[in-house]
């Protein structure tokens, strides 16, 4: 069977290519197709992330073992595109180079017969132009309403005039302790 995805850029223009893979083609082929596709040079890091259905992130699948014990994380190469998506499970984040965060949401789009004479993996769908820069990504906490969130005291300078003229609190001083 051949796997028909949709990965599109996270970016404010529609930016996508459409790739036809085989189903027992591994991630790390899947993660070669996309680089090609879009016209980069396959040279940075890269990851896949699982998602649910509403595109939130949760376990990373590296292109190198990055593990303290070497062999014991698995990378892309061990993972068959069937072992991650099926026709339940459609959805997957990948990442090209950390630095740049260029962020593509991969979409399994169809499962169907493998035509052949066809060579797979291929771009059978390309719309847009990839952007010079990728979109910058805002990674920000949910504040709450007011500017100190949680960690309100209360306290304000009146409150802390009850320190003044204390002379209970000992100058250790920099020089003479800290060495």
């Amino acid at each position: 069977m051949v796997y028909k995805f949709r990965v599109i850029l996270d970016a404010e223009e529609d930016v996508f290519r459409d790739i036809a893979i085989h189903e027992d083609d591994t991630l790390e082929d899947l993660h070669n197709a996309i680089f090609n596709s879009f016209g980069f040079d396959g040279m940075e890091v890269a990851s896949f992330y699982t998602c649910d259905e509403t595109w939130n992130q949760e376990d990373e699948i590296s292109l190198f073992d990055t593990g303290d014990v070497p062999g014991e994380q698995k990378i892309m190469s061990d993972y068959k595109l069937s072992d991650i998506l099926d026709k339940q499970n459609t959805k997957i984040i990948y990442v090209y180079d950390f630095i740049n965060m260029w962020t593509f949401l991969v979409e399994l789009a169809a499962v169907e017969d493998l035509v052949f004479g066809n060579t797979y993996p291929e771009t059978i769908f390309s719309h847009g132009e990839m952007p010079d820069e990728a979109m910058e990504k805002s990674f920000e906490a949910d504040m709450h309403d007011d500017i100190y969130g949680e960690f309100e005291d209360d306290l304000d300078e009146d409150d802390l005039d009850m320190f003044e003229g204390d002379d209970s609190f000992e100058d250790f001083g920099f020089e003479e302790n800290w060495n």
